[in-house]
């Protein structure tokens, strides 16, 4: 949500590349959020659905974008410092399913998918900042 939001708000000359790696990035976020959703409903569980509750949940801090919307710098950084911490998170709860690995194949691989995923959009984020830099 956050980085469709971003793509729609922001200007300046970069805009463009910008915009359009935010709504591509933002389509991989809904996609992990369909797959972990669907992963929950498998094993039983109940995804959370109330997104004040999610926030209050979470483990990543809501993503604060700077007021200019031409500061494209800013709105690279908040982006790649969150995906900075969901590798964090995925990191972690690798490690916790890999300790039942021969019980449940299914949800290790995906969170290893989404992992390498959110390391790609943090490369990506990183990228762009580093040509916003030149």
């Amino acid at each position: 949500f956050y980085y469709t939001w971003a793509a729609d708000f922001i200007e300046g000359p970069d805009y463009p590349t910008v915009a359009s790696e935010l709504d591509r990035i933002a389509k991989d976020e809904f996609e992990h959020l369909s797959e972990l959703a669907d992963r929950i409903l498998e094993l039983g569980g109940e995804p959370e659905r109330d997104l004040e509750d999610l926030q209050k949940i979470a483990n990543c801090k809501k993503v604060v974008f700077p007021k200019n919307e031409r500061d494209l710098e800013g709105v690279l950084n908040a982006v790649a410092e969150a995906e900075g911490c969901a590798i964090e998170v995925y990191n972690k709860l690798l490690k916790k399913v890999s300790a039942c690995y021969d019980k449940d194949v299914r949800t290790f691989h995906l969170i290893e998918h989404i992992l390498s995923e959110e390391i790609q959009h943090e490369e990506a984020f990183e990228n762009l900042l580093e040509k916003k830099r030149k």
